[in-house]
């Protein structure tokens, strides 16, 4: 599935829950969660993309500018973005599909995928995996999205699991 995207990243974060529900409910669960659910991705989204409803779902913003769904099936979704994510300026351009994206090379920038999708599990448990990767489009974008990775990275690990973790508890209720 993500094989071909970016061949060449910098950065790849991967997260995995597992959650005592089928593949299908984890995935609705997970299509259904909203940024004023989360602490703190919600917060940190909001304030990065200005103007982004604070009761927006997750499934929605990964599939509404400054994103673009490159690629999805029945419990699997893939979306990007390209620009300069180290600024406090909207800079994302408005890319018109997959092919824009796969073509960016904007000097200074990067491209980010945002993966997400539902497996089985022991036990029939089902598991729900979020994956991102960033990759540079020149040496100048490399040294500033390694700077920005130093003081972002440490926050990542809690950051980008706390939506695995709201969907496999909803998952589970039902």
């Amino acid at each position: 599935m993500l094989d071909g995207w970016l061949p060449q990243w910098s950065v790849r974060t991967h997260h995995r829950r597992e959650a005592a529900a089928s593949p299908r409910a984890l995935w609705d669960a997970a299509g259904a969660l909203r940024l004023d659910q989360t602490r703190t991705l919600g917060h940190l989204v909001r304030w990065r993309i200005h103007g982004t409803p604070h009761d927006l779902r997750f499934r929605d913003l990964l599939a509404t500018y400054p994103f673009v769904v490159l690629d999805e099936g029945e419990d699997w979704s893939v979306s990007g973005l390209c620009g300069r994510i180290w600024t406090l300026h909207r800079d994302y351009p408005r890319l018109d599909g997959a092919e824009a994206f796969r073509r960016w090379a904007e000097p200074g920038t990067v491209r980010v995928l945002f993966a997400h999708w539902v497996e089985p599990a022991a036990d029939g448990r089902a598991a729900i995996v979020s994956e991102a990767r960033v990759a540079p489009t020149d040496r100048a974008a490399a040294l500033r999205l390694r700077s920005l990775w130093v003081v972002v990275g440490v926050f990542e690990r809690l950051i980008g699991a706390e939506p695995l973790a709201l969907a496999a508890q909803q998952a589970e209720r039902g």
